[in-house]
């Protein structure tokens, strides 16, 4: 970790392997924590890419940020996840959400099932995978015990109370005001209950500007983003990070006093300029 804080990268992988490796060790290398990758078609399997990061890194942790859970099967799933942790020393950390992508349902000739219907799917994977991470007859077995970390994303009240219930971090995603993000933070914290201090609070952080000039830079993204989100939201937004890297740290020991997220992911095209930010954060 790093100090306080824990920092992921969410990544693409590139189209050749030598490229990919030195893409997740350049991320190490710079002092995130976690590398991450996503599941959506067209883009490369989730598994044998945190496989071949497990490979060419030492200390990263690895993520599915996040899996979409309607597309396995639990049981199958169970055998990816737990060779995945086997192969990578343990290292491996779990991210399920419920899918929300209708066209990719359509793509791969799956029926896109109602919101409730993913989440009754999703709650049917948390209970299998610990079912069978517990099996001691089940191999692989987890490197890890019970079994790897687990993130759950979302922000609809069944997928976080389910978070609450099962997860060790709680992602939250959406949110075009600090407002809406306090209400979703309280939410989950009203079902933590006593499980509060055990579970991490993740954000993405879906903007980066590194600038000298922070109300310049608000004011662009605000621009960029269409009027959909004010210059004042942006400006405490904790999915937006503008100004300098010494700002944007005191922004995120804002967003954690606030919030109580403790663990940033950050999207790939930004990775490399958010890297300052981490040392001030050191």
């Amino acid at each position: 970790m790093t100090g306080e804080f824990r920092f992921g990268v969410n990544m693409v992988v590139s189209g050749s392997r030598a490229a990919w490796a030195e893409k997740c060790r350049k991320a190490e290398d710079l002092g995130y924590d976690v590398v991450s990758v996503a599941d959506h078609l067209g883009m490369a399997p989730p598994f044998p890419a945190l496989v071949l990061a497990g490979e060419a890194t030492s200390r990263v942790k690895l993520n599915t940020y996040v899996l979409n859970a309607a597309f396995y099967n639990p049981t199958l799933l169970a055998r990816e996840v737990l060779g995945t942790d086997q192969f990578t020393d343990g290292r491996l950390e779990l991210g399920l959400g419920a899918g929300y992508v209708e066209a990719e349902f359509e793509a791969a000739g799956l029926p896109f099932p109602s919101a409730g219907e993913r989440v009754d799917h999703l709650e049917r994977t948390i209970t299998e995978l610990k079912r069978l991470y517990a099996d001691p007859e089940h191999k692989p077995a987890p490197v890890r015990k019970p079994g790897p970390p687990l993130l759950i994303g979302g922000r609809g009240d069944r997928v976080l109370s389910l978070a609450a219930e099962h997860a060790d971090t709680i992602g939250f995603v959406g949110g075009v005001s600090a407002e809406q993000v306090d209400e979703r933070v309280a939410f989950a914290r009203a079902k933590l209950g006593a499980r509060e201090s055990e579970v991490e609070f993740n954000q993405l952080g879906q903007f980066v500007t590194i600038t000298d000039d922070r109300a310049a830079g608000l004011a662009e993204l605000a621009e960029r983003l269409q009027g959909r989100v004010t210059v004042e939201q942006l400006s405490e937004l904790p999915s937006a990070f503008v100004g300098t890297p010494a700002q944007i740290a005191d922004q995120i020991r804002g967003h954690r006093e606030r919030f109580g997220f403790t663990y940033f992911t950050i999207l790939e095209m930004h990775f490399e300029e958010f890297a300052p930010v981490i040392e001030h954060l050191r």
